[in-house]
């Protein structure tokens, strides 16, 4: 699944790079594809009719037009909603590229409950480092792929409710250098993720966010012990 999907993860060797946030994603959601209704509830959305019925890493999610799908982290089926994942590790310190989006984005396609994401995808366009440390554009993107999803003729998830879901490391060090990850930076990614809910609130996709620490520790405190001790292990290995 990651060798078909963009960014070339397994080739390229960003797999197996100590600050991986593919690794991070495929290890701590993988445990799940073959035991989806074992996953716990993600923390803010305990309505979102549990327990999941499927759950696919590397999720391809078409858009309107027949090229250049998204590709979403994690996707969830639940009885009731449809959640994309989309899952952050050292991304938001590292400094990204201008947020871009093709003329295809501005189509009148997206119904009317979309205006929030439709108003940051407007900002970033005349504004385009709007959100410094947030990939605002990406989730922009993500949320109007699971808004085709739902509206799709025939699709397999019409009538299920919408959530993007922003799940994030908080790591304290760079493991190459060991040096440590400015804590006004966290401050200040935090702070942007909370912009970015309060832009999307009442659209038409759900947004809601949390710390990998935060989803970890609900996860060591389930009921299920198989979950409790992957979420050691995950914690162990990556100290997100």
């Amino acid at each position: 699944m990651f060798a078909a999907a963009p960014g070339d993860a397994i080739a390229s060797g960003k797999f197996d790079n100590p600050e991986s946030s593919a690794a991070l994603a495929a290890n701590a959601f993988g445990f799940f594809p073959e035991r989806a209704n074992a996953l716990p509830p993600l923390p803010g959305l305990k309505n979102a009719g549990w327990p999941t019925g499927q759950l696919a890493l590397e999720a391809k999610v078409h858009m309107p037009w027949r090229r250049y799908p998204a590709f979403l982290d994690v996707l969830a089926v639940t009885q009731v909603a449809l959640i994309g994942i989309e899952s952050k590790r050292f991304e938001p310190f590292r400094g990204k590229r201008p947020a871009e989006f093709s003329d295809a984005y501005w189509r009148p396609v997206w119904g009317g409950r979309m205006k929030g994401y439709e108003g940051v995808r407007d900002r970033l366009r005349r504004t385009p480092d709007l959100f410094r440390l947030l990939d605002a554009a990406q989730l922009v993107k993500h949320a109007f792929a699971l808004r085709t999803a739902v509206h799709r003729a025939g699709g397999a998830y019409r009538r299920l409710s919408l959530v993007l879901f922003y799940v994030h490391a908080d790591p304290d060090f760079w493991p190459k250098t060991g040096a440590p990850v400015g804590d006004a930076e966290k401050t200040a990614h935090k702070a942007e993720i909370a912009r970015f809910a309060a832009e999307a609130a009442g659209d038409e996709v759900a947004f809601a966010a949390c710390s990998y620490r935060r989803l970890l520790d609900g996860w060591s405190r389930y009921g299920d012990p198989a979950v409790r001790a992957h979420a050691e292990a995950v914690r162990s290995r990556f100290s997100p």
